[in-house]
């Protein structure tokens, strides 16, 4: 990923299309700042999904590994003696 662009609303409102396609075509994100503010970025869908894919991922290793653990141990911490 490039060193994001950083740009006031207005001017990225005058030119969206540009800064939707220096996202896509560049992997370039763009800051859009608000009274001099950072507000928020204009990323490319992709790195959009991407921290969410492999929180996800993450999740699911983390529960197996409980799964794996629990069922290593044996079924005697389910049962009443």
């Amino acid at each position: 990923m490039s060193e994001p662009v950083v740009e006031s609303m207005a001017e990225v409102r005058s030119h969206l299309a540009d800064a939707i396609d220096r996202a896509r075509r560049d992997n370039t994100p763009t800051v859009i700042t608000r009274r001099g503010r950072e507000e928020t970025v204009l990323v490319d869908i992709d790195e959009y999904r991407r921290p969410r894919r492999l929180a996800e991922q993450s999740e699911d290793a983390w529960l197996n590994q409980l799964a794996d653990e629990a069922e290593s141990e044996g079924d005697s911490r389910f049962h009443l003696p």
